[in-house]
């Protein structure tokens, strides 16, 4: 896929995984929305981009509030006039034992990470219908291929969206609009710091995972070339991926030592 002149939305836009997609696209000469809940951070983002206003359209949104999708999306067609690429990759992180969760946190969690996720590609989806064309980009994580302690409603959330989107795709496959699931390891940002815990408070400490994963702008590099590619699905990580075809082919080896990680974080 050719990213020149495309109008690409890219959500999480105001920080992390999403901040260094917007500067790796702002060099492949394509219009942005960039969206966030944040305004002060979207404008820095777009600030740095150095794109001119008839490029660029800072939109605040709250994935949370979702039954707003249409409103967001029509903002867009109203600046640009059509949605070439969506990268849904806003979303909320969790640190917390499921006993010790309250259902409005796990609401929460659900709210935006699948069901914000989910009505903004139902809204952009029709735009795509009528362009004949179109491309929506999932930044799913590796938690949505198994579970850990402590992330229970965030490893639902991000095994939800494999559900939804592997159907998804084929649906649309016929109006030439194709899905895309990439599935980052550990990349170095403040998805973990930002957390929110079993209480709803933010757990304001980063893991050493986290801090000692890919560099965020590696990440984006790698995610352009794969968003540029026919890929259905693609894994984008280092050593901590081989988690995922070890728990296929030895799914007892694979429990026990996720059991005895799990017990360190007690």
């Amino acid at each position: 896929m050719n990213l020149s002149n495309k109008v690409i939305w890219i959500t999480g836009a105001s920080s992390g995984i999403g901040e260094a997609i917007v500067y790796a696209l702002a060099k492949e000469n394509c219009k942005l929305v960039i969206s966030a809940r944040r305004i002060e951070e979207l404008n820095r983002v777009k600030a740095k981009t150095k794109l001119s206003d008839d490029n660029i359209l800072v939109l605040p949104i709250d994935l949370e509030q979702h039954q707003n999708a249409k409103d967001w999306t029509k903002k867009v067609t109203d600046k640009f006039n059509r949605i070439d690429v969506l990268i849904n990759n806003g979303g909320i992180s969790q640190e917390g034992f499921a006993l010790n969760t309250s259902a409005e946190v796990e609401k929460k969690i659900m709210n935006i990470n699948y069901f914000g996720n989910v009505a903004l590609s139902k809204a952009v989806a029709p735009i795509m219908q009528q362009q004949k064309s179109g491309r929506i980009a999932i930044i799913t994580s590796i938690a949505g291929k198994f579970g850990q302690a402590g992330l229970s409603t965030y490893s639902a959330s991000k095994h939800a969206l494999y559900g939804f989107y592997d159907s998804f795709r084929l649906e649309l496959k016929k109006d030439n609009i194709s899905v895309l699931l990439v599935s980052p390891g550990f990349i170095n940002t403040n998805v973990t710091l930002n957390a929110v815990t079993g209480d709803g408070s933010t757990f304001n400490k980063n893991s050493p995972a986290q801090e000692n994963g890919m560099k965020a702008d590696v990440f984006a590099r790698k995610f352009i070339r794969t968003l540029k590619s026919n890929n259905n699905h693609k894994y984008i990580g280092s050593k901590e991926l081989l988690a995922v075809p070890f728990k296929t082919f030895f799914p007892n080896i694979f429990y026990n030592l996720i059991y005895k990680m799990s017990n360190k974080k007690k």
